[in-house]
Order: structure tokens, then sequence, then C-alpha cells
């Protein structure tokens, strides 16, 4: 209560004073803003003066600067006020601006001093450069590298220099690159194929079967067709051999009856770029296509059907043995050939593309959907349902003004029923031997 009390006593002389002392605050506040409103009205003098520049690719808006261009007019401004009736100090106090900026963006710019470096004192001298180059230039070591002649001199008690400058002294004299002949870096044309009837186009690969033993595996050869996806032959052998790949395509030529003109693509291994293959594709006038380098889908064809092979939900994972291998691929191919409905061909099957059959399963699968349709049109919204053909032509990296067209007779309509693939399963494991033949044998599908 007393504490309150003193405080009420004391609070109104404490109030009286300071309205008497009002006017003398207001005044100094008053010269405390005049800077400050001149350093404003300097600003946006400036502002005004940016907002008739032509825009900028930046995210600001219009009439904004950043600092060093809102100095650079404020500068401007300054020299422009600064005339014969106005003096710097007038100008700048009106701007806000500091006079020392003003004199220090005005000032002329001395050019910069052309300094001279001073001589490295662990620099070798001429003597010890010739020195080094002759002892590079001699009989003994002109053939050797910086590394070998430093080290057989140090071995003898002479040190010239170190490795690293004994390199930049033959660096300097051009002496340090590769004196012997280069191969050249090549450029690989793109390959592009074009497949308008069977037998134009082959494509093969060769693909690993993991078997029971670790780090041992089969090597799974195979060739098909690029217009009909039809595997034309396969082989099954212990090891990845450019006469087994010969073998296998002096008998799938000869099987089919294919006539010169033939292509054959494949990647670039060791059995596909072989002289072997090349000279027995050269005599039966069948040219060669390759896949450029480090490039996995110019060969995508053949990659796709190994694939199909190995996504099969019977596919073993693992192979007892070669022949283990054979007769579970003699169905599959078989299969694969005869009763695979390929998305890519409209869901005709290999064997119906290659023998020239589409026809007249186009036209049985055509009169069911006009059937149904007749039955049931309001099924169909968009109209009469059509039968789906495979396409005219089949491409590997399809470009205009490479591709290769090739014309060959295709083989005759065949219309004998091929049997179904648990039968040749069973023939298969029937007639399988116990004992592996020491040849590799190539599969002769029917055709």
């Amino acid at each position: 209560m007393a504490r309150a009390a003193r405080g009420a006593r004391s609070g109104r002389p404490r109030r009286e004073e300071a309205r008497s002392q009002a006017p003398a605050y207001a005044d100094r506040a008053a010269q405390r803003r005049a800077p400050e409103a001149q350093r404003r009205a300097g600003e946006e003098a400036a502002r005004r003066q940016c907002a008739h520049r032509p825009p900028k690719k930046s995210a600001r808006g219009p009439g904004d600067c950043t600092p060093r261009e809102r100095r650079r007019q404020l500068m401007d401004l300054v020299e422009d006020l600064a005339e014969p009736d106005v003096s710097v100090v007038a100008a700048c106090a009106a701007l806000g601006v500091s006079r020392a900026t003003l004199y220090r963006a005005t000032a002329p710019v001395a050019p910069p001093a052309v300094r001279v470096r001073a001589p490295n004192p662990r620099r070798l001298s001429e003597a010890e450069r010739q020195a080094i180059v002759d002892v590079m230039h001699s009989p003994e070591f002109v053939d050797q590298p910086p590394m070998e002649v430093f080290a057989k001199l140090l071995s003898r008690g002479v040190y010239l220099a170190s490795i690293r400058t004994i390199y930049r002294v033959l660096a300097e004299l051009g002496e340090s690159r590769e004196r012997r002949n280069q191969r050249l870096p090549q450029t690989h044309v793109k390959p592009s194929l074009t497949a308008t009837a069977p037998n134009q186009v082959w494509t093969w690969d060769i693909t690993k079967l993991a078997t029971l033993e670790r780090g041992i595996f089969l090597h799974v050869y195979v060739i098909i067709d690029l217009f009909s996806r039809y595997v034309v032959g396969w082989m099954v052998a212990t090891k990845e051999c450019k006469h087994l790949a010969a073998q296998l395509f002096a008998e799938a030529v000869a099987r089919h009856g294919v006539e010169p003109g033939l292509t054959v693509h494949s990647d670039r291994g060791s059995a596909m770029k072989s002289d072997t293959l090349a000279q027995l594709l050269g005599t039966l006038g069948v040219s060669q296509s390759f896949s450029r380098p480090h490039v996995s889908d110019d060969n995508a064809f053949s990659e796709a059907q190994f694939k199909t092979l190995k996504y099969q939900p019977d596919y073993p994972g693992r192979f007892s043995g070669a022949l283990h291998a054979r007769g579970w691929l003699e169905p599959f191919f078989t299969w694969h050939n005869d009763d695979h409905q390929h998305s890519g061909l409209a869901l005709f099957t290999p064997a119906e593309v290659f023998h020239g059959r589409v026809a007249a399963v186009h036209r049985v699968r055509q009169d069911a959907l006009d059937a149904q349709y007749a039955l049931h049109p309001e099924r169909f919204p968009n109209g009469p349902p059509k039968a789906a053909l495979p396409p005219p032509e089949v491409h590997i990296n399809p470009l205009e003004a490479l591709a290769i067209p090739v014309t060959v007779n295709a083989r005759p309509v065949d219309d004998t029923g091929p049997p179904s693939r648990s039968q040749m399963a069973s023939r298969a494991a029937a007639s399988t031997p116990r004992h592996e033949t020491p040849r590799s044998a190539v599969a002769a599908l029917p055709s």
C-alpha cells in the first residue's frame, strides 16, 4: 500500500516533466529523420529511373533493382545534381549517399601494374635440362620410359631429376606422347534391317544355361527368322565355338533351302566375328550384320526369345547335363514354333507365318468374328470386328534410308499338324540315352 501511494505521488510530477520536454524531443526526432527521408527520396528516384529500363530475364518484378544497380543509379543522380549551383556535399546529403562512396566510384582506375614473376630457385638450369634431354636421347635410353631411366641411373649413383620433372621436360619438347602406331577411333554405323518375308533376315545369339555344378554352364545356339520368329536351328554345346556355329549354319541353310541374299544379324561375340563363320557365310552368299559395341538392344529379337525360353513355368533353372538340356529344349522349340501364339505376330504362331498359312487361319478367325457380330452386334460398339494380321514388315532399328530390302522365295505351305508339346516331351524322354555322346547334336526341327 505504501509503495503504491509513493508511486502515485511520484508519477504525477514525472508526467508533467515529460509534457514540458516533449517539444524538444520532437525536434530531435525530426532532425534524426531528415537524413532518412532524404535517403528514401533518393531511392525512390532511383527506383523510378530503373522502372524505365527494359525488363530482363529474371524473377524480379518491374522497377526492382539489385543493390549494385541502385548504387550505380544513385551515383548518376549525384553527378547530375552536382552542378555549379549545387555542391557535391549537398547532392550527397539530398540522396543519402556517402561522399566516400561517390569519390570511390568516380575515381580513375589505374591500370594494373605489370609484375615480373621472380624466378623459382628450384627451377632447373638450362644445362640441367639439356643433360636430361641428352640422356633420354642416348642410344641406351631412347626407347625407355622415364621411370626405367630414373631407376637405372639412380642405381648407378646418378640423379638428374625426379620422374615427374623428366616427364615435364619431355612434354615441353612434345616427346611424351605414345610413339607406337595407335588405332584410330572407329564410328560404327547403326544397323538397320527390314524383312518383308521369311528367310530374308536371320538373327542368332548364344545364351548360357546353368548346371548343377557351380561355375559350369551349357551354351545354347539359337537362330530365328526375323519376319516369323521361327526357330530355324538350335544347338546345345559345352562351349562357345566358331566351328560349331559354322556347322549349325551350314545345316540350317541346307535344311530350309535358303537362296543367296540372306542377311544374318548378331552381336559381336567371338563365335559371331570368327573368320571360320565369315568364310562359310560368304561361300553360301549370306551377308553379315553386327550390333554396335556396348549396345544391348540392337539384337532385341534374339534376346526376347531367350527371355521366353527362361521364363517358362517348367523351366528347370539348372540342368544336370547336355542330355537333360536337349530333352527339355526340344519340346520347347517345337511348342514355340507350332503352338505359341506370338504377340508380335498378331497371335499367329511362328510356323503359320514362316510356312505361309496366315491367310487360311485368318479367314477362319474372320468368319468366327463375323458370325458373332451377326448374332450380337450390340456387343461391338465400334462396328464389325476385324481379325488382326501380322505386320507386313519387321525392322531392326528402322531407318528408311538404311533399310536393306531382300527378296527370297518363302517355303511352300505345309498343312501337316505337328504333335503336341506333351507328346514331344514324352518322346524325347523315352529316346534320351543314358550316357552323353561326345558330339554336340544339332537339333533338326520338323519343317
